[in-house]
């Protein structure tokens, strides 16, 4: 909204001609950031009483201590960041960009997904009778499937459109691969596993939030690099012209994260739940898709990677063909928990490996 004011004032208004810095995606992308942490920061309070007064509350499982029981009955606060998320988005994106419609759309399907998941949770008062497992998969699939097939036909424009379907990975200068239509289901299988790994994180306070933050601060530095004709041509990344609105919504959720920090640092009195981290890993997935970087949030979102690993040695690999544990409880974070580590030192040692994983993802830009 306010992009298109200031397109208009410039011309119409000469004082204003100022306005002009609407057109810079650094400019955007920093009053993006400052309006989503001033949103979700002074609405964050409110919100919350509210929601805590209608008893919209998670449901401990027994199985956790009982610190991580007394530290788990806190209200949902996941529509709280994707409400402040698209009104920034609202206020400072070109909304007629594919880019911007594709990761609103991610943020909505997923959000909706989510919260659905949450609400069936608090109807029957407990967190084993949320959404079924198979439900979710099939949501989160049918919408990679459908975002795949309109992003190789229509995403790009003409002179990066041979892009589409191609295939890079970090610290290579070219392409590896050309996928095809057989990048729709890769597409498919990004996005839900992303999603479901940042919704596996998020289950001490403050644990999912900075190492999300972190994700996605990365992937809107590759986004501005690919969408500069000059930096890109530098560091030898695949010129995309329209992208540098991904890195104008990457700095609002880095934003929207920050203010949710404000409430979720320990100890917390609200958590995402599933309306917010399936939100932010369904846009994460997206985001991946759209600044060709899939196999980077291999590195940068390392602890998402670890937290879905465990869980699938412990009930896949462990307990289900082998019948036996590896770890106390999955994902690793509970883990450590039983072992009796605090969990504000299992946070911050998180977010510790998280920032040097976001480090090593920077390096990719210029080690090619």
């Amino acid at each position: 909204m306010i992009y298109y004011l200031g397109l208009y004032l410039q011309d119409a208004v000469e004082v204003l001609s100022f306005l002009r810095l609407v057109d810079s995606i650094s400019f955007r992308a920093i009053l993006g950031a400052i309006t989503s942490l001033i949103l979700t920061i002074l609405c964050g309070g409110r919100v919350i009483l509210y929601f805590y007064g209608r008893g919209y509350r998670d449901m401990p499982r027994d199985y956790l201590s009982s610190e991580a029981v007394s530290n788990q009955a806190k209200t949902y606060g996941g529509g709280l960041i994707v409400a402040a998320i698209l009104i920034s988005v609202g206020l400072w994106c070109k909304l007629h960009s594919l880019f911007v419609l594709f990761c609103v759309g991610a943020i909505v399907w997923f959000a909706a997904l989510g919260w659905i998941d949450d609400f069936l949770k608090v109807r029957h008062r407990s967190s084993d009778r949320g959404l079924s497992e198979r439900a979710k998969l099939a949501l989160q699939i049918a919408f990679g499937i459908g975002f795949g097939a309109a992003y190789i036909t229509q995403a790009l424009p003409a002179e990066s459109a041979g892009l589409a379907t191609q295939l890079y990975l970090p610290f290579f200068k070219n392409p590896v691969l050309d996928l095809s239509w057989g990048y729709v289901p890769f597409i498919a299988f990004t996005v839900t596993a992303i999603s479901n790994s940042v919704n596996l994180a998020d289950g001490i306070d403050g644990l999912a939030i900075v190492p999300t933050s972190f994700v996605v601060a990365v992937f809107g530095v590759f986004a501005y690099v690919s969408s500069h004709a000059e930096i890109s041509a530098f560091l030898i990344f695949p010129f995309m012209p329209g992208v540098g609105e991904v890195a104008v919504i990457c700095s609002i959720v880095f934003g929207a994260c920050l203010g949710f920090l404000w409430f979720n640092s320990y100890p917390a009195n609200v958590i995402m739940g599933d309306t917010g981290s399936m939100a932010l890993g369904g846009l994460l997935g997206t985001v991946a898709i759209l600044v060709k970087q899939e196999f980077l949030f291999l590195i940068v979102g390392g602890i998402f990677v670890g937290e879905t690993l465990s869980v699938v040695i412990q009930e896949k690999i462990g307990i289900r063909w082998l019948g036996r544990r590896f770890f106390t409880r999955s994902p690793i974070h509970h883990h450590y928990q039983q072992r009796g580590l605090a969990d504000t030192k299992i946070v911050i040692r998180f977010w510790i490996v998280a920032g040097i994983l976001a480090l090593c993802g920077l390096a990719t830009l210029k080690i090619r």
